[in-house]
């Protein structure tokens, strides 16, 4: 019998936690405009969900950089990192540390870059170009989908239901800036979310790995 859980934020970072009654940018600091804006974000309480209501995280799907249809199925039985990428940001060094998240702990859990242009405009070229740009300045070799949007009513399906506690079950997320991680693990349990400060290879994401 799966434990249920509960939704607990500390110091931006969100953590589904057992009930008790249940068996930054690594280089340089961000400046104030590459800093996470508090008033840009689509209030995850819109009714985005509609006709999502049914699905688990493992029914989603998402087509990959390379016009691959791809099903969160795929994973099931290891965690799965989902960060939402840009390649002009100040955080945008932190494709190093998801590289080596990948190749250290790749037995373990798959990560996923989306690339998305809603914050700050600062990730402008088509897929080829971004895989170009992580190719050749990180050496980029996980999973990367195909370019999304997450405010508005285009937000994704694989966003709707990771910012949703309607879908999702504990949290009602939001998405600052870029850079933002979400955690799920391998029963397809919605985890926690990281804010952009938070390194990939931090030991509050590397600690909840099994």
């Amino acid at each position: 019998m799966l434990p249920k859980f509960f939704g607990a934020t500390f110091l931006g970072i969100t953590l589904a936690c057992a009930s008790p009654s249940d068996p930054s940018d690594p280089t340089l600091t961000p400046t104030a405009s590459q800093q996470a804006p508090h008033n840009n974000m689509h209030s995850a309480d819109q009714p985005l969900d509609t006709g999502l209501s049914d699905l688990r995280f493992h029914d989603l799907t998402f087509v990959d950089i390379q016009g691959k249809s791809r099903s969160m199925s795929e994973f099931k039985g290891r965690y799965v990192l989902i960060v939402n990428t840009a390649s002009e940001c100040g955080y945008t060094p932190q494709y190093k540390d998801l590289q080596a998240l990948h190749q250290q702990y790749g037995s373990k859990i798959t990560v996923i870059g989306f690339p998305c242009n809603d914050f700050g405009g600062q990730e402008p070229g088509d897929e080829k170009a971004i895989q170009g740009f992580c190719s050749k300045n990180y050496g980029v070799d996980f999973l990367m989908a195909s370019k999304i949007s997450i405010q508005g009513e285009n937000r994704h399906p694989v966003y709707r239901w990771l910012m949703s506690k309607s879908l999702n079950g504990l949290s009602d997320a939001v998405v600052r800036w870029n850079f933002t991680k979400f955690l799920v693990n391998g029963e397809g349990q919605w985890i926690a979310t990281y804010p952009s400060s938070v390194s990939p290879m931090d030991a509050q994401i590397v600690k909840q790995l099994p």
